[in-house]
């Protein structure tokens, strides 16, 4: 027999949630002062603000200002259990979650995984990248960065030395143009004063993107004003490109019939996630594009009676989004507080409302002053449009302090552009990088 998780028994039906991330803990937070038993499992102790890790990759905002303690995040709540457990395996039929430091029953299971890097089956890309999705993934990133410039020091190799200050980021989504002009913004105004041995201006910032467009989930005059401000700061968009192989030092893309090679140590993977589905599910409930579970309006997957899925993982099919709804922070945090009111309101014998998502709109910034933002009709960019991207954020983050951190961070970083951050906690190989690579977001071992 397996080793249980030692979780009292209350007598009262036990929830048990799979991942820590937007959805999970809004989830958990509003079953605050019910009659159900949460307990919640996480490879992680801490809950990651996700669209500032490109800030903590780039030096410029420390880790932990970004992260915040789940436990804490609960003081006070009754009934609330934090495990800290890598899940392995779903068991459907056994009603229970079988993870690294044992197993647990459960009476309803609602799976908040989360998403994980997409590389579209291409392993070698996989082994030889950098993904951007976890708080050690930044660090080691900025560790890279930084580590690959002093070994540039070392070389009279011109073409080494280029691959190794070259950056080449693949996808044009958020993530993408957000690294693509904050990587810029360090060649020009950090780099030189670091590395005055040098010659910072021979570094290339390349931005490789599939589509016609960048930020193609945003109004066409948003992406062309996103590709004026990249443009300026120096940046080499690569539109209507595919990164079709990379072996650590040289990148090939193809534009059509057109072939070409960008000279690079530094492949920054952003080009797209998936559902971080776990083992146990039936394949019949797995999307086949994304890797999503497939669940109805009420958020619990199909043909399952006590199983949920909500985020970034769950695929709800409607007439208006076919291929379910945008894999966004706003959507897991609607989508799960939407589901705990369900089970409020199933038991106080009230009617159950089927979750329709709200689209709060969508955001980038390129550098500073340098922003776009959409919000239904009202669209803007530049420095106004700037401002409101900070502070949509910093409101975003858990806690006052982590409030406190990045905004004075940010303030020190406007008026001189420093970035207080340049450490390169561990020199790593490829092999670490390979150890590295498929942490997910939500601690599920796939």
């Amino acid at each position: 027999m397996d080793k249980v998780i030692d979780v009292p028994d209350l007598g009262v039906p036990r929830i048990v949630i799979v991942g820590g991330g937007f959805g999970g803990l809004e989830f958990v937070r509003n079953l605050k002062k019910t009659d159900f038993q949460v307990v919640l499992l996480d490879r992680n102790n801490y809950h990651t603000f996700q669209p500032l890790l490109y800030q903590v990759a780039t030096a410029g905002l420390e880790p932990d200002s970004i992260s915040f303690p789940i436990r804490k995040l609960f003081h006070g709540f009754s009934n609330f259990y934090f495990r800290l457990a890598v899940v392995q395996k779903v068991d459907i039929e056994g009603s229970r979650v079988l993870t690294d430091i044992g197993e647990l029953k459960y009476d309803h299971l609602v799976i908040a995984s989360g998403s994980r890097t997409n590389f579209f089956g291409d392993e070698k890309i996989k082994y030889h990248c950098m993904p951007l999705k976890t708080v050690v993934q930044s660090l080691q990133l900025r560790s890279l960065l930084l580590q690959n410039f002093e070994q540039a020091l070392q070389t009279k190799d011109l073409q080494e030395r280029s691959a190794l200050m070259n950056f080449v980021i693949v996808g044009g989504g958020p993530t993408g143009v957000e690294l693509a002009g904050a990587i810029s913004e360090l060649k020009k105004y950090v780099l030189p004063v670091d590395y005055p041995e040098l010659d910072v201006r021979r570094m290339e910032v390349h931005l490789v993107d599939a589509g016609d467009r960048v930020l193609n989930a945003l109004s066409p005059k948003s992406s062309q004003s996103s590709q004026k401000y990249l443009k300026k700061l120096g940046v080499i968009l690569h539109q209507n490109t595919f990164v079709t192989s990379y072996d650590g030092e040289v990148a090939t893309t193809k534009k059509g019939d057109q072939d070409g090679v960008i000279y690079s140590r530094n492949l920054i993977w952003s080009a797209g996630v998936e559902g971080n589905s776990p083992k146990g599910l039936d394949a019949s409930l797995i999307t086949e594009r994304g890797n999503r579970i497939l669940v109805d309006e009420y958020s619990k997957v199909l043909g399952q009676e006590n199983v949920y899925a909500v985020g970034d993982v769950a695929c709800m099919k409607t007439e208006e989004y076919p291929n379910g709804h945008p894999m966004v922070a706003p959507g897991a945090m609607q989508q799960a507080t939407q589901l705990a009111k369900n089970f409020k309101n199933e038991a106080a014998g009230k009617e159950k409302k089927a979750f329709v998502y709200n689209d709060k709109g969508s955001m980038a910034t390129i550098g500073k002053n340098k922003a776009v933002v959409e919000v239904g009709n009202f669209k803007s960019s530049g420095p106004f449009a700037w401002f409101i991207w900070m502070f949509v954020h910093i409101m975003s983050l858990l806690g006052m302090r982590n409030k406190s951190i990045v905004f004075i961070n940010w303030f020190w970083n406007y008026l001189n552009y420093d970035r207080s951050n340049r450490l390169i906690t561990n020199r790593f190989s490829k092999e670490e990088r390979k150890q590295m690579r498929d942490q997910g977001k939500a601690g599920v071992v796939i």
